[in-house]
């Protein structure tokens, strides 16, 4: 039966690429935050933000859809699924903060300092590790 590798490697697929929109909208917002007194540079890093956040909303829905099919028709469960669907909340709560800054920058508001941008940009790491870690060894 080729149905659970073909929805498995779908949903696979589309979490890829939502990680993609997760760990590259942060770096935007650093640049934005960089781009200073430039106007130019700033309005074209928040269109790129803007269509970016737009395709991970559709990468995400895809994924979750393609999860959902794992979950309820091939009954995929355990303690594991539970753990990681908690820290898919938390990343996408990651996600959606994400776009509400850029949100703010398009609408003239201030970012947070660089700095403390250059260090939110890197917990998507630490929780995707967890996350794989527990998809791959499902310790319960």
């Amino acid at each position: 039966m080729l149905a659970y590798p073909l929805i498995k490697s779908l949903h696979i697929v589309f979490v890829i690429a939502w990680m993609a929109t997760v760990f590259y909208l942060p770096r935007i917002l650093v640049n934005i935050g960089e781009a200073g007194s430039e106007p130019a540079v700033k309005a074209r890093l928040e269109l790129m933000g803007r269509r970016l956040y737009k395709f991970g909303h559709n990468m995400f829905g895809l994924a979750f859809l393609f999860g959902l099919v794992l979950w309820l028709y091939f009954h995929i469960s355990g303690g594991w699924l539970h753990a990681k669907l908690a820290l898919v909340v938390v990343m996408l709560g990651y996600y959606i903060w994400s776009g509400r800054l850029l949100k703010r920058s398009i609408a003239g508001g201030a970012l947070p300092p660089t700095k403390m941008l250059r260090l939110f940009n890197e917990l998507p790491v630490l929780v995707l590790l967890a996350i794989v870690f527990l998809v791959v060894a499902k310790p319960f």
